[in-house]
C-alpha cells in the first residue's frame, strides 16, 4: 500500500505560528520532485511541539493540499492510548490514507501493553497504520515477534524502522507476510534495508532532495542496484548534516538557506550553533543546493 520515497515533512512557522502558506508550497515542490508520499505531523514535523489544534489543522491543510496525488499518512501517535485514539479518529474523518503510530514513550510499556496498544488504536479506527519504531526517542523497542502479532490485525499496514538494526529489520520481514510494509526511518538504512526486503523510506533529507531520494528508490525497484548505490553515496554527505544536531534543527536551517521557510524551531529545540551552521552551510553549497 504504502512504498518509495515517503518524506516526513517539516511543520514551518513564521512568527511562532504554523505557515500555512508555505506547508502548502512545500507540499507542492514535493509531489513536483517525485515524492511518493507527505508525513505531516511526525518528528521532523514537530509534533510534540504543536497543540491539538495546530496538530489537526496542519493533518486538514495537508490532506487538501495534497488532493489524492500521493499518500497522506498522518502521525497520530501518543504514549496516552485515548489520545492516540482521538489523533487518529481526526485524522481519518480528515480524509488521510494511513497514520504514523511511534511507540508509547516515557512509560516504557511492555511488549504485551505494545500490543494492547496497537490494537485498541487499530480496532477503534478503521484507518491503515503504520507502526512507528524509534528506541532512540522513546526508550522503547518495538521487537520484531510483537510486530508479527500486529501483522495479523487487519488494517495494521506496515512499519516504520528507525532502530538501524538491520538484524532485527530482516527479522522483521522474514517473520511477517509480504503484504506488511517495511519502511526505513533513517536516510543512511534506506539502501540495506531495500536489499533485505524493505519498500521504501519516510525520510528526512527528501525534504532538501526529494529527487534524488525517489531516483534511489525507483533505481533499486527498477533493477539496478548500482545506480541506486551511486544516489547513496552522493546523499550521504546531506544525509549526515541532517543530523549535526538533533532533527529538525538542521533540516529546517536547510530549507531556509533555500528560501523555503523561515528559520524557526520551538523551544526546548533551538537553532543551531554558528559551527555547524558553518558546515551545514558549506555542505549545502558543494551539494550545489545553494549558491
Amino acid at each position: 500500500m504504502f512504498r518509495g520515497s515517503i518524506v516526513a515533512i517539516v511543520t514551518p512557522f513564521k512568527d511562532g505560528k504554523v505557515d500555512e502558506e508555505a506547508l502548502r508550497e512545500l507540499i507542492e515542490f514535493q509531489i513536483k520532485s517525485g515524492t511518493d508520499g507527505i508525513v505531516p505531523c511526525g518528528t521532523t514535523g514537530e509534533s510534540a511541539t504543536l497543540s491539538h489544534e495546530e496538530h489537526d489543522r496542519v493533518i486538514e491543510i495537508t490532506v487538501d493540499a495534497v488532493r489524492k496525488r500521493v499518500p497522506v499518512i498522518a502521525g497520530t501517535g501518543s504514549n496516552n492510548t485515548t489520545e492516540a485514539i482521538r489523533l487518529t479518529r481526526h485524522a481519518y474523518e480528515a480524509g488521510v490514507d494511513g497514520t504514523l503510530l511511534v511507540t508509547p514513550y516515557y512509560n516504557k510499556p511492555t511488549q504485551e501493553g505494545l500490543y494492547q496498544h496497537y490494537k485498541a488504536v487499530a480496532e477503534a479506527v478503521p484507518v491503515p497504520i503504520v507502526l512507528y519504531n524509534v528506541p532512540g526517542r522513546t526508550g522503547i523497542n518495538l521487537l520484531p515477534e510483537t510486530d508479527a502479532r500486529l501483522s495479523k490485525i487487519s488494517n495494521i499496514a506496515g512499519i516504520k524502522e528507525a532502530s538501524g538494526d538491520l538484524k532485527q529489520i530482516s527479522k522483521i520481514v522474514e517473520l511477517c507476510s509480504d503484504d506488511f510494509v517495511v519502511l526505513s526511518g533513517d536516510d543512511f538504512t534506506v539502501l540495506p534495508i531495500l536489499a533485505v526486503g524493505g519498500r521504501g523510506v519516510i525520510s528526512v533529507v527528501s525534504n532538501i532532495i526529494p529527487e534524488d531520494m525517489a531516483a534511489m528508490v525507483d533505481a533499486f525497484d527498477e533493477g539496478r542496484p548500482d545506480k541506486a548505490r551511486e544516489f547513496h553515496y552522493r546523499m550521504r554527505p546531506v544525509m549526515d548534516a541532517c543530523f549535526l544536531e538533533t532533527n529538525p534543527v538542521p533540516v529546517k536551517a536547510a530549507l531556509a538557506m533555500m528560501g523555503k521557510i523561515e528559520y524557526e524551531v520551538r523551544l526546548p529545540l533551538c537553532r543551531m550553533s554558528d559551527v555547524t551552521y558553518g558546515k551545514l552551510k558549506q555542505i549545502m553549497t558543494d551539494y550545489g543546493l545553494i549558491w
